[in-house]
């Protein structure tokens, strides 16, 4: 049995439908999924240090053979992971390089209501948390772990070319670890449900590789 820790996106939850079908997708007498709720301390006061946090709880209570993170979840697995989770990476749709994109769109006020598609339902959200998102370098250098990014083209929340050029850097570096792999889904939008069995795949290598 090997753990997959799955750490979802922004305004998500652990019932989000990519989790569910990442569930049915795996075998269930060879993977169990666990999936921490990262509105910590809550959505309306969300802070990345906390979700980091959890991340790192769930990690040290079910250690695991992968830590798949989706979008924001993927900026908490790398931390994770410069923080001594010793586990493969699966980043799906990751919002790298995203940088000043937090906070470049955000309507005027704090704080500022958000749909929560978790709760759904419309919820306030502090100012100072997309400030926090935005002074982030956590995708600077590459992982210690090997790395598989699974990524829309056709992303429309977090940019591709941003998101490759980052890669590529990773790449230039010379520290990328060896079987590391970008995997573009031509007709890929964010949410990549559609593709959760092509997911699931690069999930099943990493563990089997780890």
């Amino acid at each position: 049995m090997r753990t997959v820790l799955y750490l979802h996106g922004f305004a998500s939850s652990p019932a989000g439908r990519k989790i569910a079908l990442l569930r049915k997708a795996l075998p269930a007498d060879r993977y169990r999924v666990v999936a921490p709720d990262l509105n910590r301390p809550s959505f309306e006061r969300l802070d990345f240090e906390a979700i980091v946090a959890a991340a790192l709880e769930a990690a040290e209570a079910n250690p695991p053979a992968v830590v798949v993170g989706s979008s924001l979840g993927a900026l908490a697995a790398l931390e994770a992971s410069r923080r001594g989770v010793d586990a493969s990476l699966v980043l799906v749709a990751p919002a790298l390089a995203f940088g000043r994109r937090w906070i470049e769109t955000l309507a005027p006020g704090d704080p500022i209501p958000f749909f929560h598609h978790g709760e759904n339902l419309e919820i306030p959200i502090h100012r100072r948390f997309f400030e926090q998102m935005a002074s982030l370098s956590v995708d600077r250098d590459p992982p210690p772990p090997p790395v598989t990014i699974v990524m829309g083209v056709k992303d429309e929340s977090v940019p591709f070319e941003g998101v490759y050029a980052t890669w590529r850097r990773w790449e230039a570096s010379g520290f990328l670890a060896k079987g590391s792999r970008f995997i573009a889904i031509p007709d890929g939008d964010h949410g990549l449900v559609d593709h959760v069995d092509r997911i699931a795949a690069e999930v099943r290598a990493s563990a089997a590789s780890g």
